[in-house]
């Protein structure tokens, strides 16, 4: 008897509950890379088409074969609303992979935003429809659509390993992917690093705290000799 191939699209996955995207989108970027350990971004090649663009949801997984884009379209007869199709295409671009018509579709669907390791065109339009698009740059070349690939399997972006279900946030700082299991835990780290981040900015701008507290021990502990003030 042949075994049961493994299929190439996965309808389902363990999605992350809106309330948890939620909490998750009063955060920067930066304060949950930072609590998760200064990891999980993305490399800075994928940026928002507009610095205003924020996107957080859970992880609809994409990998094509650079210059094509059947996959995505895959992906997008199968998204669910809230859902952040994020791509491997491979850093390539030498055309674009997804545009208005695309981005149009994926509106009409609910999806959250789009976060690609390639290359999109219609910028303009992309950018007056508001609709959150990561990317490696643009270029006017469309696509093939012939290559296969697959939906909703593990991928790298970036640089970075993404599972289906995982948290995706982006916003002009760039992108970061948070394990699904660990969402709640950043979430709540997060919180108290904004907290204390606030308390110093406070600090600072009644002169109270110019000097952050553990730099003396840090320059201490790495050998950092600092000349005596001179009376």
């Amino acid at each position: 008897m042949s075994p049961t191939p493994i299929p190439d699209v996965r309808r389902n996955y363990p999605r992350l509950s809106a309330e948890l995207v939620r909490e998750a989108a009063t955060l920067p970027a930066a304060i949950l890379a930072d609590v998760y350990g200064r990891r999980g971004t993305l490399s800075g090649r994928i940026a928002a088409l507009a610095p205003t663009m924020k996107v957080a949801g859970p992880a609809l997984t994409v990998e094509v074969r650079p210059g094509d884009n059947l996959m995505i379209h895959a992906a997008l007869a199968i998204a669910k609303p809230g859902d952040v199709i994020i791509v491997d295409g491979k850093g390539d671009r030498t055309c674009a992979l997804i545009g208005e018509i695309m981005v149009s579709q994926a509106i009409a669907i609910g999806v959250a935003g789009m976060v690609l390791d390639a290359a999109v065109r219609d910028v303009e339009a992309l950018r007056e429809k508001g609709f959150p698009v990561f990317s490696f740059g643009a270029n006017p070349c469309g696509p093939t659509k012939r290559v296969p690939g697959r939906v909703n399997h593990p991928i790298s972006v970036g640089g970075i390993a993404v599972n289906p279900g995982d948290l995706v946030l982006g916003d002009a700082d760039g992108v970061v992917v948070i394990e699904r299991e660990r969402v709640a835990e950043m979430i709540a780290l997060g919180r108290k690093k904004v907290a204390d981040e606030r308390k110093r900015l406070d600090g600072i701008a009644r002169r109270e705290q110019l000097t952050p507290g553990w730099l003396a021990p840090s320059l201490e502990e790495a050998g950092v000799v600092i000349e005596t003030e001179s009376r």
